[in-house]
């Protein structure tokens, strides 16, 4: 599956020199995805980035559209019934005839029993995505100020590293093939931190990723600016946008590339993406008439990462079948928990000393005609109080080592420290 130096050295370059790689990267599934709802004039996506207020609004931004919904006029239930049918059942009880198709936004979390976040806003604004808004260059102001925030890592680093160790060690043992291992960053400020101002520079580091903020329970934020698209559902069409395997980018410009060519030849980082890709393979495949998968992957980069990234397509077979059915058959793949899944989940609960919560969960949107987009929660915090909790992991196999993988998680908090001001 890798690609010789000789073939990348030059794309990789031109790609990094002027923009486009990330962009490029998703051309595929914008060319799938809907239109916003409603044509708008350039600045109508910043616009609703602008008018976004916490507790109260739902934001989402994502490469084919922006959306901010306000107030609730229904939640999603909790119970025993599979998430996508209690969603279908709210929305379908919202349907009035000659309305627009209501919509629910929000966030449902990693483990499979714990309560969503999921609503349906009193209203629902859309504009264009933030990409294409002009706008959206224009620096954020700033007051001079810069956040106190006192910074706790949990675990600290050496005792991730041992966590990370002594996985290899079990699965260079036969036990299992790999576990996603995650540790956070505890920041506490003196003052509430301005959610608003985060979310805009987390648009504008970022503009072409998915970027959102909803609530997430009694009193807190969930935000973040995620770089993977878990399924999205226009219709009778599917897009499933898996990434595994990273690299921390660099700010010189030979050594990024260096790093980008050295992810597309790893074979470490090739093996852990086409596990991956299997296993999304696998998921859809049951609800497809014919599925469309990459034999090699290709590279998407954000602000701090490079990503191996494999697109996935489809067309549905039962028209029935609804964005929120394809993500829940989905999650968690391997990318954000292991493999074999519930061996990986009882891995993950032994090693890490918390509760993740909303994180590697998924977050998105879906109307009542089933369409939708579901994004991977990662590249995120939890806001709560004074408090933010920020999330990230990293892929354990049995090829890992402790340093590169404290060291890929450190690289993937910078998305995030870098929109509130702190440093690790």
């Amino acid at each position: 599956m890798s690609l010789s130096l000789h073939d990348t050295t030059h794309d990789i370059t031109h790609d990094i020199a002027h923009g486009t790689a990330h962009e490029a990267a998703h051309a595929t599934a914008h060319r799938t995805a809907p239109e916003p709802a409603h044509k708008t004039l350039p600045g109508a996506a910043t616009a609703l980035l602008e008018a976004y207020r916490p507790a109260t609004d739902r934001f989402l931004a994502t490469p084919h559209r922006t959306l901010l919904g306000r107030g609730t006029a229904a939640t999603v239930p909790h119970d025993s019934r599979p998430a996508a049918a209690r969603v279908r059942e709210v929305l379908d009880g919202l349907r009035r005839p000659g309305a627009p198709a209501p919509v629910v936004v929000g966030a449902l979390p990693f483990a499979p029993d714990a309560p969503p976040a999921l609503a349906v806003p009193d209203t629902v604004r859309w504009a264009p995505p933030l990409r294409e808004d002009p706008l959206i260059a224009l620096p954020v102001p700033h007051d001079g100020q810069r956040p106190e925030w006192a910074v706790r890592e949990v675990p600290a680093p050496e005792r991730y590293g041992e966590a990370v160790a002594a996985a290899v060690a079990r699965m260079r043992a036969g036990e299992f093939d790999k576990v996603v291992l995650a540790r956070t960053l505890e920041l506490t400020s003196p003052h509430e931190p301005d959610l608003p101002a985060m979310l805009r520079r987390l648009a504008r580091r970022d503009p072409a990723g998915y970027t959102f903020a909803v609530p997430s329970g009694p009193g807190r934020t969930l935000i973040g600016a995620s770089p993977e698209l878990l399924v999205a559902r226009q219709g009778g069409r599917l897009t499933a946008n898996p990434l595994a395997g990273s690299a921390p980018r660099s700010t010189d410009l030979a050594e990024d590339v260096r790093r980008a060519v050295a992810l597309l030849e790893s074979e470490k980082d090739l093996h852990e993406h086409a596990v991956v890709v299997a296993a999304v393979r696998e998921a859809l495949a049951p609800f497809c008439a014919s599925l469309e998968v990459p034999e090699r992957p290709t590279l998407v980069r954000t602000a701090a990462m490079w990503h191996l990234s494999t697109t996935v397509t489809g067309e549905i077979a039962d028209p029935g079948v609804t964005a929120l059915d394809l993500a829940s058959a989905l999650h968690p793949t391997p990318a954000v928990c292991g493999t074999p899944t519930e061996v990986a989940r009882a891995v993950i609960a032994e090693s890490e000393p918390f509760d993740r919560g909303a994180y590697t969960g998924m977050v998105g949107w879906q109307d009542a005609d089933g369409d939708g987009e579901w994004v991977v929660t990662i590249r995120c915090a939890e806001a709560e109080g004074r408090a933010l909790r920020l999330f990230a992991g990293a892929g354990v196999v049995a090829a890992s080592t402790p340093q590169a993988e404290t060291a890929e998680t450190a690289a993937k908090f910078r998305t995030f420290l870098h929109a509130v001001g702190a440093s690790l």
